[in-house]
């Protein structure tokens, strides 16, 4: 009886789609675009110093793969854009007047620990721009805190470009210290939110254009809808439950909360990382949950005004539990 040849499979996860359009680079080459109107909006209010902030991220970061993946004997790969985008999320989550070796150091953290001692793209298990952000936050806690984002004088202010908006309180440290929320949604907070003119991270200032390059990336199926939606809804919730006094009081609360500070950047750029989030939708769904959750937790019960870094640094590392225990059965079983 003849034996029939054996045929090697290869069995991986899906998408099994394949294609010139699914690429590394060219995904990448997506998101930096979809990060464009939060560019030119920090650019627009702080001026040269967005630029500076930025460009210092993205150029540290490829230089910092170049090293590191030489270090480890690894294949360089620079054309893939991935080292781009790090710098780029990092850079825009850092304040305008953060010095320069802030930046340089986050972006050398977030490449060298958060990525490469992992083994490279695709094997890190943490968002390495925020395991960069997160160790200048921790290590420069003045240069980061909530100071950093105010103007030292008025000739800082000018040169930034408004006055108004770098020389006041952030929103989050304003809802944090507030006993009343009225003042805030019957003033400028909202307006000031989706136009971007308001202090706060350059990437972070202005909602809509977070959301054109957000909804870009989920039609374009390169992020799950799941997992933003499941955060924004969550923070919705949790800051609503803080001002039950009123039906009324309870949906102004939650707004402010939803519009104001990380959220929005958070929930479309960053907790939507395809490396370190899930790949079951069950599993999206309660990772975008527990970010937003975390979040409206650490900015209600620690020193910190903002969340959403520790947060999704934290269900990062339950990814792995969540693709385990969240695995559809297939069509069927029993």
């Amino acid at each position: 009886m003849e034996h029939t040849k054996k045929q090697d499979l290869q069995v991986t996860s899906s998408p099994h789609t394949a294609g010139p359009y699914y690429t590394t680079q060219l995904m990448m080459l997506e998101v930096a675009l979809a990060l464009v109107p939060a560019m030119v909006v920090a650019i627009w209010v702080f001026k040269w110093f967005a630029v500076y902030q930025v460009g210092l991220c993205i150029l540290t970061c490829i230089v910092s793969e170049f090293v590191f993946t030489k270090m480890r004997g690894y294949e360089t790969r620079l054309s893939d854009l991935s080292a781009v985008v790090t710098g780029l999320i990092l850079g825009l989550s850092l304040p305008w007047s953060a010095p320069w070796q802030i930046a340089v150091v986050g972006s050398v953290i977030a490449i060298g620990v958060g990525k490469i001692a992992y083994g490279g793209l695709g094997f890190n298990i943490f968002n390495p721009a925020m395991v960069g952000r997160a160790f200048v936050m921790i290590s420069f806690a003045t240069a980061m805190g909530s100071g950093a984002y105010l103007a030292t004088g008025p000739e800082v202010a000018d040169s930034v470009g408004s006055i108004d908006v770098v020389s006041q309180a952030t929103p989050l440290t304003q809802l944090k210290s507030a006993d009343d929320f009225t003042p805030l949604w019957q003033g400028t907070m909202l307006t000031s939110a989706m136009t971007g003119m308001r202090n706060g991270s350059l990437g972070e200032i202005s909602v809509l254009a977070i959301l054109l390059g957000g909804i870009y990336l989920i039609i374009r199926r390169i992020s799950s809808w799941r997992i933003p939606l499941g955060m924004l809804l969550a923070v919705f919730v949790c800051g609503a439950l803080t001002a039950v006094t009123s039906p009324l009081a309870a949906v102004q609360c939650g707004t402010l909360y939803l519009v104001n500070g990380a959220v929005m950047f958070g929930a479309f750029f960053i907790a939507t990382d395809p490396v370190t989030s899930p790949m079951t939708p069950k599993g999206q769904w309660i990772f975008g949950i527990g970010v937003g959750v975390l979040t409206m937790v650490i900015r209600l019960f620690s020193g910190y005004p903002e969340g959403v870094m520790f947060a999704v640094l934290i269900m990062n590392a339950l990814v792995p539990i969540l693709n385990n225990t969240t695995v559809p059965k297939p069509f069927g079983s029993q």
